[in-house]
């Protein structure tokens, strides 16, 4: 694999082991190796470590299988794959409800990672998961295209600087236009697939809530977390007695609607190499009615 990038002018002047090590985080054993191979050049002339790096800079790295071995993923069907934004690093796909976001099982291949490999297999990359949505929620969701630039979302996402704004149907109305549940969340003793606001025991899990349009029996709101815990939405909306509607876990009323009305309508960051600020949404809303 190699890589070429361009330094952004946001970026600082540093020596390019920090660049290496803090900004992009590249593993120690992998930097050795970049290191002792020779395979980092700065403007077309082989690096060295101790070199100070500038904005404008262009830094080729080229790395070895073995540095990044690649991971096997069965092939899913590409016609499936709704892309909202896409460069050589990252993909932002619009998932539909229904479909996993992974496999838990090795011989699976209708989930929207397989979907997504099949999909990058002609251009020779492979998608390395950075989060996930729940089977019943659809909207947008961003995968890594390579190994290098995984870790550095990951620690985004550790960060807040993955921003996921969700809209939501909810039964009535908020008890007030904007408020905040930060309740913990574990799982549900009694049934595996569940979670429960559990205070003692739980994971702190705080969303950040606001009205969207009210209706005559239901509202839409927009919802975004600071945290990501499984069902962390449906759990906080059921626990103030306002779950969202269709939720075959936490609201299971026959014919309310016909799938969970959930949407990860926007996500937005700023490109790690490029600092380019990403806005991605994804079409249609639910509370658009088409």
């Amino acid at each position: 694999m190699k890589f070429t990038f361009v330094l952004p002018k946001e970026l600082k002047p540093m020596p390019l082991t920090d660049l290496l090590e803090s900004e992009w985080l590249i593993p120690r054993k992998v930097r050795h190796f970049l290191r002792v191979r020779k395979n980092v050049e700065i403007n077309n002339i082989v690096g060295m470590f101790h070199q100070e790096v500038h904005p404008g800079d262009s830094i080729t790295l080229t790395f070895e299988e073995s540095d990044y071995p690649l991971p096997t993923i069965l092939l899913g069907n590409a016609q499936n794959i709704q892309p909202i934004w896409e460069d050589e690093h990252i993909i932002i796909i619009n998932k539909k409800h229904g479909q996993k976001t992974h496999p838990n099982q090795p011989n699976e291949t209708d989930t929207l990672l397989n979907d997504l490999a099949a999909y990058l297999k002609p251009k020779n990359q492979v998608p390395y998961v950075v989060h996930r949505l729940d089977k019943e929620t659809s909207g947008a969701i961003i995968f890594a295209k390579n190994p290098i630039i995984l870790p550095i979302l990951g620690r985004m996402l550790e960060k807040k600087e993955i921003h996921r704004i969700y809209e939501a149907q909810i039964e009535g109305s908020l008890p007030k236009e904007n408020l905040c549940i930060n309740k913990k969340i574990g799982r549900d003793r009694h049934d595996r697939r569940k979670r429960v606001i559990d205070e003692k025991n739980g994971q702190t899990a705080i969303t950040h809530i606001s009205l969207q349009t009210k209706e005559e029996k239901t509202s839409w709101v927009s919802c975004w977390l600071e945290t990501g815990r499984t069902h962390q939405i449906r759990v906080h909306l059921t626990s103030i007695g306002k779950p969202i509607l269709g939720d075959p876990l936490y609201h299971p009323v026959p014919n309310s609607r016909p799938r969970l009305q959930l949407h990860a309508k926007e996500l937005q960051l700023t490109h790690p190499f490029t600092k380019q600020d990403i806005k991605a949404h994804a079409y249609p809303f639910l509370s658009e009615g088409k």
